[in-house]
């Protein structure tokens, strides 16, 4: 049985790319199918990625949700809400079992949580617990590594729950911090095994069922 993914996203899609990668490469025998990609702006690159492959992709920012006025007059909570809830409509549209969360900037609420409780996995580009919660998501990251004169980062797979960045570790990935570090080479050297990560993370959730 092969599972049906729900992969969201903001940017690049690299992350999104390598679990296309893998699914290409194992075809049937891919224990997860990605079902839809979900982006919540509508210039990311990774849906091109997921145009390429032939994934059906969505469109779910603010303004798409919301409409450009109500989006600007929303406050961030209700904007996260309207979301998640559009995001969790796609999902179920699309036969979703669980949820990737591949460097997706919204912080999910709502009804998304809960029906798919222990179901959706986050990458976090650092050790969590450490350098978590609202705010602390790419560049913002590995500055903050850094000026704390860390020895070691890397990345994280948790899984989602109402606390940004709270849910339980799954697996972390580590790597050195070096003396001539900065953001920019911090993250190059963390990148790649972002994507070993939400691979394993995804390939441990669909291990579940």
């Amino acid at each position: 049985m092969r599972i049906n993914t729900a992969v969201l996203v903001s940017g690049g899609g690299t992350n999104l790319q390598a679990l296309i990668d893998y699914e290409q490469q194992k075809g049937d025998s891919c224990p997860y199918k990605i079902v839809c990609v979900i982006s919540d702006h509508k210039d990311a690159f990774a849906l091109e990625r997921a145009a390429k492959a032939g994934i059906p992709t969505t469109v779910r920012s603010p303004y798409a949700v919301m409409g450009k006025e109500a989006a600007q007059a929303a406050d961030r909570d209700t904007k996260r809400t309207a979301v998640s809830d559009a995001m969790l409509e796609d999902c179920r549209k699309f036969g979703a079992q669980v949820i990737v969360e591949a460097g997706c900037l919204t912080v999910l609420a709502g009804k998304i949580l809960s029906e798919y409780s222990d179901k959706i996995i986050n990458l976090h580009p650092a050790l969590l617990p450490k350098y978590g919660g609202v705010g602390m998501w790419g560049h913002h990251v590995h500055e903050a590594v850094l000026a704390n004169h860390e020895k070691e980062s890397g990345c994280t797979v948790h899984l989602v729950n109402e606390v940004c960045d709270g849910g339980k570790i799954l697996l972390q990935k580590k790597v050195p911090v070096l003396p001539d570090d900065t953001p920019d080479s911090l993250y190059a050297r963390i990148a790649p095994h972002e994507h070993e990560a939400l691979l394993e993370g995804l390939l441990l959730l669909c291990s579940k069922f």
